[in-house]
């Protein structure tokens, strides 16, 4: 639908109520009064014929919207919030839809559109005149795929907006607008005023953005997160050397996202956003791997840091590989991908309880060892069965359980 943005409106509206029609939205307009506009995502991402699977429609109100929110609730029974009592601001959930209702800030709809963070997200739709209303230009960027803003205030206003670009490089593939990028290059460090858990939202999406190679690029190159040791640390690889091929659709998509916060942010910055623990455990192991292999040659690890590398790395392997070199990784991944394969998916033929009663020993440091070793003999298949495990096992109890004089 995009090439026919900027030549017929009529399309646009059609889609739009067809849509309306679609999330069984039409209930609304008989509680909205003269003057109210449908605006924001909603109607941009119907313009570029784009799907997703939550969908936020923002509505501007001219007054009342707590007032208005609460009656849409009630009279259909949905479920109500406030997200701004003093700017009354009001979110209605339906299903997967999320409707947010605002009142209108200025005295006009041009001047409420002008305080919008970009020109793609400030067309409005009339609902009582039936017609679009687009005094920034914004078809002409969607027609032209530019992220730009009427007013570099309104992105001062919500820092957070200026992360927000680059998400919207990743999902959209827009390019920044040249007076927009010298921007977010001398204001980027007012993103740090903004709610620490909104920063980690927005780094999630940018880096499961369909273009999320280009957008984390971008915030390196900009150095968004300000580290004095980016272009020294040798951790930070240059993202656009490397051959993302290796990984299959599925790869891409539940470790490359991984990969990407590794490149732009570091152990400190990880907490400060709010990062969950199994997060940063995970980007920790492939900086501790990363560093380990650093000064070694890993075609020539012993046996027990090579089965250590895998035990660490099983679940997360496809996040590690562009630390390898170049002629190991796809030998690499396709064994990672034989879940047979025994050293890089390590497993025991024996569990700690079965040890236990099996050689009367107890829980303790002796205990870790001992599994540590059947499941190292295992992968490297020299144990093949319950029988063999027991005599291994026995065995390695002999030479190293503590001797009592």
């Amino acid at each position: 639908m995009k090439n026919s943005i900027l030549t017929d409106h009529t399309i646009i509206i059609n889609e739009l109520e067809t849509s309306i029609k679609f999330h069984n939205l039409n209930f609304l307009l008989d509680f909205l009064p003269k003057g109210s506009y449908l605006v924001g995502g909603y109607i941009r991402d119907i313009i570029l014929g784009r799907e997703t699977e939550k969908v936020d429609v923002d509505i501007v109100v001219p007054l009342n919207a707590i007032e208005i929110g609460k009656k849409i609730a009630n009279n259909i029974g949905l479920k109500f919030i406030i997200l701004d009592e003093k700017r009354e601001v009001v979110r209605i959930i339906l299903n997967n839809i999320s409707i947010d209702i605002a009142n209108q800030v200025s005295s006009t709809i041009e001047d409420d559109l002008s305080s919008r963070d970009f020109s793609i997200n400030s067309i409005a739709f009339l609902f009582d005149k039936k017609c679009l209303f687009d005094p920034l230009n914004g078809l002409q960027d969607l027609e032209n795929s530019l992220l730009r803003t009427h007013s570099e205030k309104n992105l001062i206003n919500d820092p957070l907006r200026i992360l927000r670009c680059f998400r919207f490089v990743s999902e959209l593939n827009f390019k920044i607008d040249l007076k927009l990028t010298d921007f977010i290059k001398k204001n980027k460090e007012t993103i740090y005023f903004v709610a620490k858990e909104r920063i980690n939202i927005e780094i999630k999406k940018i880096v499961n953005g369909v273009n999320a190679l280009e957008a984390v690029t971008l915030v390196q190159k900009f150095n968004i997160f300000g580290f004095k040791n980016l272009y020294e640390d040798s951790f930070f690889l240059d993202l656009q050397k490397l051959n993302y091929a290796v990984l299959n659709q599925h790869e891409k998509g539940e470790f490359l996202p991984l990969f990407f916060i590794s490149q732009i942010l570091d152990e400190v910055s990880l907490k400060q956003f709010k990062f969950s623990k199994a997060e940063i455990v995970k980007i920790n192991l492939i900086r501790k791997w990363y560093f380990f292999l650093e000064n070694k040659n890993i075609a020539q690890l012993n046996e027990l840091d090579r089965f250590k590398l895998h035990k660490e790395l099983e679940i997360l392997l496809p996040s590690f590989i562009f630390y390898l070199p170049q002629n190991l990784r796809l030998d690499w991944l396709n064994r990672w991908r034989d879940k047979e394969d025994k050293l890089f998916h390590p497993s025991n033929i024996i569990n700690g309880d079965v040890i236990k009663k099996q050689l009367k020993i107890e829980d303790g440091p002796i205990l870790g060892e001992l599994l540590q070793y059947l499941s190292k003999e295992l992968a490297y298949n020299r144990l093949n069965n319950f029988d063999e495990a027991i005599y291994k096992a026995k065995q390695w109890i002999e030479q190293n359980a503590p001797k009592c004089d």
